[in-house]
């Protein structure tokens, strides 16, 4: 199955990337051939960055993206990147640069898509 994750919050002050990437994760383990496309747009963009330190035992949203890259892509809205000042050079490894007709493929390619 290809599940698409549209992620628009930002990675922290709010728990809903967390709570997105936790449910990639279940799925992922209830289902080991799923694909997961995880689409970053808005304040988002912000979870790619590469070099995030956060406290001891809080959850690290660079760290949670590197698994989904195991079993299938991470994509950041151009424009959205720009707007935040973000460069490829920003951007946590395997993660990358992406735009809306992308976003448009893999929405039409999706067996589910889910919006947080």
């Amino acid at each position: 199955m290809k599940t698409l994750f549209i992620l628009n919050d930002p990675p922290y002050g709010t728990e809903r990337c967390y709570n997105a990437l936790r449910l990639a994760h279940t799925l992922l383990k209830k289902e080991p051939e799923a694909e997961i496309t995880v689409f970053l747009m808005a304040d988002a963009v912000i979870a790619a960055r590469k070099g995030q330190k956060t406290p001891e035992g809080y959850y690290n949203m660079e760290r949670m993206l590197k698994r989904m890259l195991a079993k299938g892509a991470v994509l950041l809205c151009g424009t959205c990147m720009d707007a935040r000042g973000m460069t490829d050079d920003d951007v946590m490894d395997g993660a990358r640069r992406s735009t809306m007709d992308e976003l448009g493929g893999a929405t039409l390619n999706a067996d589910k898509v889910l919006v947080f």
